[in-house]
């Protein structure tokens, strides 16, 4: 494992975004130039999944695609809404497909914002759709990707309720203490360049850095608001998060791999090859 150390992993990212649509190539050779060894591409809707698909075939062994269903859909702005039992069963077929290729299930989760689940039954909807895609994932024995946006402590009480076992919480926003009964069934967290303009830098204080991965959610959650993020921007979670437990930027780097690796199986192997 410590050869694997010195690479970056960005656990969880947006490449088949259309911002990336011009400049992939460029964007990915930053990347390969700052020393990155691989990089989660996830789904939010079933209608990006060939296009993860085939960027994974067309970055073999560097781009690893999650496909899952993500708890807001809708392609614009104007057009998100909580998302449905419908749109997952749409999704599965083509998950169960592409199974043996997958890193994760994901982007999946709950999203109680109140512009998307402002009733009770959008809530239970969530939750059902997500109570699926963890036992989905159970079934394939593939980790869970996830999203948890003013919904940290429901997320967290239901993957532990469906003994969900490989889980990355990412971007968390809720309470450190809720944060920690995750870091106690073995989830680990992934930190995104946003932190250092965020509300959660308790959180990289209280989480022990055994339990830390670093992402970008490319191209959001940048380290400036309204700007374009790509994976190179790792480097100020990175920075950020030793900067605040006191360490290293290389140790950061080994340990946030190392979990990244335990977490996902498949990034082991490939890494291990």
């Amino acid at each position: 494992m410590e050869a694997v150390g010195a690479g970056l992993v960005d656990c969880h990212c947006h490449l088949s975004a259309p911002d990336f649509d011009q400049d992939l190539d460029h964007v990915l050779q930053k990347a390969r130039k700052a020393n990155f060894v691989a990089l989660g591409a996830v789904a939010e809707h079933r209608g990006e999944f060939e296009k993860i698909m085939e960027l994974s075939k067309r970055y073999s062994g560097f781009i690893l695609p999650c496909l899952g269903v993500h708890p807001v859909q809708g392609l614009l702005l104007q057009d998100q809404r909580s998302v449905t039992l419908k749109d997952l069963d749409e999704a599965v077929p083509i998950i169960e497909k592409y199974r043996d290729q997958l890193l994760a299930i994901g982007e999946v989760g709950l999203d109680f914002s109140p512009r998307f689940a402002n009733t009770d039954e959008k809530k239970e909807e969530q939750r059902q759709v997500l109570i699926s895609q963890v036992q989905l994932a159970k079934r394939l024995n593939l980790p869970l990707n996830v999203h948890s946006r003013s919904a940290g402590r429901p997320t967290i009480n239901l993957l532990l309720e469906q003994g969900a076992d490989k889980v990355l919480l990412h971007a968390f926003d809720g309470r450190p203490s809720v944060a920690m009964e995750g870091v106690r069934a073995g989830y680990f967290f992934s930190i995104p360049p946003s932190i250092i303009r965020s509300g959660q830098q308790k959180l990289v204080k209280q989480l022990p850095l055994t339990s830390l991965c670093l992402e970008t959610d490319s191209p959001a959650l940048g380290p400036e608001k309204q700007v374009r993020n790509e994976p190179q921007n790792i480097s100020v979670s990175a920075e950020y998060i030793a900067l605040v437990k006191g360490i290293s930027v290389g140790e950061v780097i080994e340990v946030t791999t190392q979990n990244a690796c335990k977490l996902f199986p498949k990034l082991q192997q490939l890494l291990q090859k």
